[in-house]
């Protein structure tokens, strides 16, 4: 098969498209002919080595956790989707940025979506609703989501309002109109955060969620009043400082088929920004990497 792959951990200049051995699935799995795949902040901090300590990887490797394609084999156990289904789903750290891809965890993808949509949508999506699971109910409360354009920030704003929840995200002001399209209020981030979202709502926030890890945790806690109001899906050293929750992306089927149901309602849409063939990813993930993407930037294979 054809792969993208990186021999060594370095920069985005690393990646190469090359030929590389098929890959098959275990008890459990399944393989796809992959369609398109999502790049996510861990396939370059994984790539770059920046986190090697507690996610090594075997070199050379293939980028990518998150995919969406074809099922054309099935591994021993599998049951209830066969060769030819359109799924969307999660493998390990990495191996997804191939034209064939292990999922150990997936969910039919919805017709409404788009191949890359569906690509965007794994990860983005099982990483969200963790960071809400350990917030509680939401129906009638005001969340307050820092780094709302993001990835994981656009989908935990559509899923939050889906369940009931009045949502302010943080944004800079060019992603304004991008948060109101997902049903978020709109307010931008840093000093002043507390006084903004008092304006916006008189009852102030009842909750937090932080995709962003820009440091603002304190001030979050200060929103909600209370560490317990607070989850975090990237700021580690911030959580336990504080207390807050710090939630971790599992790959669950039951959130993906979740998050695929909201997609056949026309109430979750994963947004994608750009697309790249997979001739470009080492462009996908330099463009990623400036942290500045609305959505979800997806590799087409």
């Amino acid at each position: 098969m054809r792969a993208v792959r990186y021999h060594q951990y370095g920069g985005a200049e690393t990646l190469v498209v090359e030929e590389a051995p098929d890959p098959h699935p275990g008890p459990g799995e399944i393989r796809i002919r992959v369609a398109a795949a999502g790049v996510n902040p861990v396939d370059w901090k994984v790539r770059s080595g920046a986190v090697r300590e507690v996610l090594p990887v075997d070199l050379p490797a293939v980028p990518g956790r998150d995919a969406a394609g074809v099922v054309d084999e099935t591994g021993a156990g599998v049951q209830g989707v066969r060769a030819g289904d359109r799924v969307f789903g999660l493998g390990g750290v990495t191996g997804a940025t191939a034209e064939l891809a292990v999922l150990s965890a997936w969910a039919p993808a919805p017709a409404a979506w788009t191949d890359e949509q569906a690509a965007g949508a794994a990860l983005a999506a099982v990483t969200a609703m963790g960071g809400l699971a350990v917030l509680g109910p939401l129906p009638g409360r005001t969340l307050l989501v820092e780094g709302a354009a993001g990835g994981v920030g656009s989908a935990a704003v559509e899923i939050a309002v889906a369940r009931g929840a009045t949502v302010i995200g943080t944004a800079s002001e060019r992603n304004h109109d991008f948060l109101r399209s997902l049903g978020a209020v709109p307010t931008t981030y840093g000093p002043g955060l507390a006084g903004r979202v008092a304006a916006l709502t008189p009852g102030g926030a009842d909750l937090a969620l932080d995709t962003a890890a820009s440091g603002s945790l304190a001030d979050l806690v200060a929103i909600t009043g209370d560490p317990a109001r607070v989850a975090t899906i990237a700021d580690h050293a911030g959580a336990q400082r504080l207390g807050v929750h710090l939630a971790n992306a599992e790959n669950d089927p039951a959130l993906l088929a979740e998050a695929a149901e909201l997609g056949r309602q026309g109430r979750y849409t994963p947004r994608v920004e750009r697309t790249y063939p997979m001739a470009e990813t080492a462009a996908a993930h330099a463009y990623a990497e400036r942290g500045q993407t609305r959505g979800k930037v997806v590799v087409r294979v």
